[in-house]
């Protein structure tokens, strides 16, 4: 695979791993990457795991610098890729498994939201939709998929006021799975794969579309009405005020 993304394939499970470098920022060439390699595994492999090979963090997000430059083809398409293959994942004919060991920002929340199983391992990182802290409203697709899996004070409360959890409170709130501790992830991970390895694949795959396809549908929906550069030639003010880290 291309730098930032790595694949490995082994016993039918494909292993994606991120890794740009520095923090994973989710610019369109390395959602481009992620894609790619989800292409392969798609043809290749029976179960993907979706994991950072960065110490601390998952993913920075979108880059913030694009936003920040008032660039509204640049957003459009970074910001459409994202949507893409997050909707891509909601419907992957897999299993597919997110990885969560460090902070995880809106783009790469989305990422794990959209995996089957998310297990996070316990540890000071964050994730969630945090856009209104920085600036911006946080997509209509990605509020469409944090629907389908958060409990609803905990969509509320991340949407509208940004708010970060971390991983024990991402549990509650339905953005993981499962938590464990740092050193017993590599276990957790073995034994949810040797689980999935023993359900009949055609059955996952059909109710994975029959649960998700509501869900599918309001993304696509979202995508097409605002992921439009009239609507982002519209909005390009406030994405010049996005308030970027320190």
């Amino acid at each position: 695979m291309p730098k930032g993304v790595t694949y490995e394939l082994k016993d039918g499970v494909a292993r994606v791993g991120l890794d740009d470098g520095k923090v994973n920022v989710m610019s369109a060439a390395m959602l481009g990457e992620i894609g790619a390699a989800f292409d392969r595994a798609e043809t290749e492999a029976r179960i993907v795991v979706l994991r950072s090979a960065r110490p601390g963090v998952f993913s920075a997000g979108f880059d913030l610098k694009v936003f920040a430059s008032g660039d509204a083809a640049g957003s459009l398409e970074m910001v459409r890729a994202g949507a893409e293959l997050a909707l891509r994942l909601m419907s992957f004919p897999h299993p597919t498994i997110g990885v969560m060991e460090g902070h995880a920002f809106p783009m790469g929340t989305f990422l794990l939201l959209a995996c089957d199983v998310r297990l996070g391992a316990r540890g000071p990182h964050r994730m969630g939709l945090n856009e209104v802290a920085i600036g911006i409203a946080p997509p209509s697709f990605a509020i469409e998929l944090a629907r389908s899996r958060l409990h609803p004070a905990w969509l509320s409360r991340t949407a509208t006021l940004g708010e970060m959890y971390e991983p024990e409170e991402a549990l509650t709130a339905g953005f993981l799975d499962r938590v464990v501790s740092p050193e017993a992830i590599d276990n957790a991970l073995e034994e949810i794969i040797a689980a999935l390895r023993a359900i009949h694949m055609p059955s996952h795959a059909t109710a994975k579309k029959r649960l998700r396809q509501p869900a599918i549908d309001a993304m696509r929906t979202a995508i097409e009405r605002e992921l439009t550069m009239a609507a982002y030639e519209a909005s390009s003010r406030a994405r010049k005020e996005v308030a970027m880290p320190a």
